[in-house]
């Protein structure tokens, strides 16, 4: 066992883990953050993107005991006096989903999209939403809604 020291949605905790124990398992087993969601367990669906130290990562391909020392926002972390982030409340204004599977990690992909490219084309976002799939949506709503928060002055 390893211990850890990770922040997770603005609380601190002290834990230990299995080294080989994914982020996403500590996240959803050990903390109950089950919005963050196992998708493919390969990295190649993006359902359980999160935020390390305010970058998206695959938490499916990070290990807890790499989050130690961290900063870690889920999906749940983003809503502020229970006021949703503006990126999910532009899915839920844009109908960006429609089974929700993807939707966790669509928006954390889509926070860190606006980070880096705050006025996006069309295209940039669907560039930049290349590593999250969506097997429901045709990807539509999705992008009108990252262009809305972006048009409003980007996410927080």
């Amino acid at each position: 066992m390893t211990q850890i020291d990770v922040k997770v949605d603005g609380v601190t905790y002290s834990d230990d883990v299995e080294p080989r124990l994914l982020l996403v398992q500590y996240l959803r087993e050990h903390l109950g953050k089950t919005g963050t969601v196992i998708g493919c367990d390969t990295s190649n669906c993006g359902a359980c993107t999160v935020h390390l130290d305010g970058r998206s990562v695959k938490s499916c391909s990070v290990l807890a005991v790499q989050a130690d020392g961290h900063e870690v926002t889920t999906v749940e972390g983003l809503a502020t006096n229970g006021e949703l982030h503006p990126m999910q409340e532009a899915f839920h204004e844009s109908h960006a989903l429609q089974c929700g599977y993807c939707t966790p990690g669509m928006i954390m992909q889509s926070i860190d999209l606006l980070a880096e490219n705050p006025d996006p084309s069309e295209q940039e976002v669907r560039d930049g939403l290349e590593g999250n799939l969506c097997r429901c949506t045709g990807y539509q709503n999705i992008v009108k809604a990252v262009r809305a928060v972006a048009a409003q002055g980007g996410a927080r």
